[in-house]
């Protein structure tokens, strides 16, 4: 029998960076990300078919914590046609707040991958330090506002001190500002894995992971369908499925299936769970409305109250007519007739059409 998973909570921050990693481990998403997402002119020399990941660690299928982001290192092509190394460091780290001084972490984490390069005698004697390329993946709610070069972090200097301050600058992705009927517009993996942060329903889900089964369909991409796979399972459905009995899952094709089966259901528990809470807060703005319009018809009572207390003094004992004429008057009437008891000499002047001078 095939374990089900009863998904009561939200994923960890842990989980959703460790699924984030195995993922970007793929040379495929890797190259989707670069090809797609980094515009800019250095890049449309990269030759992505010798992209392949630094660092011997790697996130194991159960998603298990490891502190390192992802690096990895490509050719690319220089102006006299010949090709040397290109490293690319993918800070995978997302947060719940824009962190301001991320370019000077990603100063720190780019001299410790230098010194790791010098430590593990991966650079040939007497070569100089390859370039790198810091990239930002965001999901935050907010946009991402701090600043992307580590100079504007910096006090302003005087000019003979400029050629002594550290500079650099990372590619931020953020995804809050991309547009998903542009992701969908896209054949591109990484894409796909936006489309899927930003779906809300189901049907997006099922809509995403269509076309990553028929995208994925090679048997040298069986690791990466894995991946998604287990992405899905433990992120995403758990935060859009919230209490829903989600079965394990390996494959993407047990996704799709387990998704059309019972996207109609799940919708219509959701317009169950959307009518009743509909139903409940109709009721309690009618228990509020209630109350008001109870107030309001508690002080014109109160009022109603004093005022003929007031003319009986004055006048003696009303009959039933004036009583009732009294029960049916408005609050802005019951104010008129109360000024004019105090002058009137009679019950027509209180209740005459024509004002008292």
């Amino acid at each position: 029998m095939r374990r089900q998973i009863a998904c009561h909570a939200k994923p960890t921050m842990a989980e959703h960076d460790n699924s984030y990693k195995l993922l970007f481990s793929h040379v495929e998403l890797v190259t989707d990300l670069l090809r797609g997402f980094v515009c800019e002119p250095w890049a449309a020399r990269l030759d992505l078919a010798t992209l392949e990941k630094l660092s011997d660690l790697h996130v194991s299928d159960d998603l298990r914590d490891r502190a390192d982001d992802l690096i990895w290192r490509v050719r690319r092509r220089d102006g006299r046609k010949r090709e040397r190394w290109l490293y690319v460091y993918l800070l995978l780290e997302f947060q719940s707040r824009v962190d301001r001084y991320m370019a000077l972490r990603v100063m720190a984490y780019e001299a410790l991958l230098y010194q790791d390069l010098l430590r593990t005698k991966r650079l040939p004697r007497g070569q100089p330090l390859p370039p790198t390329v810091a990239i930002v993946l965001y999901n935050g709610k907010q946009r991402w506002r701090a600043p992307c070069e580590l100079a504007e972090l910096m006090a302003a200097v005087p000019a003979d001190l400029q050629a002594y301050q550290p500079s650099l600058r990372y590619i931020l992705l953020d995804q809050s500002a991309m547009q998903v009927s542009e992701l969908a517009s896209m054949r591109n993996l990484a894409a796909a894995l936006f489309r899927l942060e930003h779906s809300r329903t189901p049907e997006d889900v099922r809509q995403v992971v269509d076309a990553l089964v028929i995208w994925l369909d090679d048997s040298d991409q069986a690791s990466l369908r894995r991946a998604f796979a287990e992405w899905l399972r433990q992120v995403v459905l758990p935060v859009r499925l919230p209490g829903v009995v989600i079965p394990e899952m390996r494959e993407l094709t047990e996704v799709q299936s387990m998704l059309a089966e019972r996207v109609k259901e799940w919708t219509r528990e959701w317009k169950r769970e959307g009518l009743q809470e509909g139903l409940q807060e109709g009721l309690q703005q009618g228990l509020q409305q209630g109350l008001q319009q109870g107030l309001r018809q508690g002080r014109i009572e109160g009022e109603t109250t004093l005022l003929q207390r007031q003319i009986e003094r004055k006048f003696g004992l009303l009959d039933e007519a004036t009583r009732a004429r009294l029960a049916t008057a408005d609050s802005e009437t019951l104010l008129i007739w109360g000024e004019r008891v105090l002058t009137a000499g009679s019950l027509t002047e209180v209740f005459g059409e024509t004002p008292m001078c």
